[in-house]
């Protein structure tokens, strides 16, 4: 179904009473939100101050994953419902999610068994919806599989399965799918203030980025799902809201594919400076990272 932002700005204006669900923010949350409002039948709106997926989501490792630094963190809820998600995804999802093999190398003797022993835990916790099972791998086989990889002292590897996936696709699919539940997307509007009746939150201002023309909605429920800037809607709502999210700097470098020579990822479970990393083969590219920097 085609959307048009000049006809839903239009809409907008000419209905700005009677929703149900106001979303703030284009992202995988909010689009998530949107579809999950209009599938219930809700009379649904979302509104982004960019473009759809432009901030978080579009920056990931393209990893659908439980998350093996959280299970090393012994947050075994998490990762059970991470894994799970991921299942699903996969499996409601196959244009959008393919299997990706991940080799943890392996060059002290306990680490093949401790990983492997880890491992095996990732893969019960993923139950019936899990996409592969983890393997030991040869010293030889992680050659083959990664030709790059350092081979002085490397006594063999394991390798497991989690999913990747292209967000930009996911994107666009959610957003299809909220419009033909009737919801409402409109980009390029960012809200200005919020709107209360009787001390409760009952609308929003907001501004085409195009015109600069301003106009108002008004619902019985608004959504805050802006991520990082979760706190900047807050602030309209309590002027003296003290700041709940420390965003963080993480940063990915993209080198040719030829850094890996193969199909297969990497994950190093820990660097020196205490931190998971991925080397993942993206579009004949290879995405390295990420960094968690703390911004001040």
């Amino acid at each position: 179904m085609p959307i048009s932002r000049q006809k839903n700005i239009e809409y907008l204006k000419n209905n700005p009473d009677g929703w149900d669900v106001i979303v703030i923010g284009g992202g995988a949350t909010g689009l998530g939100v949107a579809v999950d409002a209009a599938s219930r039948g809700y009379k649904t709106v979302l509104l982004e101050q960019s473009d759809f997926a432009k901030s978080t989501s579009s920056r990931s490792t393209k990893l659908v994953h439980g998350g093996v630094r959280y299970l090393a963190q012994g947050d075994v809820r998490l990762v059970r419902e991470a894994l799970h998600e991921r299942g699903r995804l996969a499996r409601n999802a196959p244009h959008l999610v393919k299997n990706q093999k991940f080799i943890i190398a392996n060059y002290k003797l306990w680490e093949q068994p401790f990983y492997s022993v880890g491992m095996k835990v990732y893969d019960a916790l993923a139950g019936k919806l899990n996409i592969g099972r983890s393997k030991i791998y040869s010293k030889a086989k992680v050659i083959d599989a990664i030709p790059q990889i350092k081979h002085n002292k490397l006594v063999g590897g394991v390798m497991y399965y989690d999913g990747q996936f292209d967000d930009s696709r996911l994107a666009v699919n959610l957003m299809q799918t909220a419009t033909e539940y009737g919801a409402t997307l409109v980009n390029y509007v960012k809200v200005t203030s919020v709107q209360k009746k009787f001390a409760k939150v009952a609308g929003v201002t907001v501004k085409d980025e195009f015109t600069g023309e301003e106009f108002s909605l008004r619902g019985k429920a608004v959504i805050n799902a802006t991520g990082i800037f979760v706190d900047q809607i807050l602030e309209m709502d309590t002027k003296d809201h003290q700041a709940t999210v420390r965003p963080s700097q993480g940063v990915h470098l993209i080198v040719d594919g030829s850094f890996l020579g193969g199909n297969d990822a990497i994950m190093v479970p820990k660097t020196s400076d205490g931190r998971v990393l991925f080397c993942v083969p993206w579009h004949n590219k290879v995405i390295l990272g990420t960094t968690d920097t703390p911004l001040k």
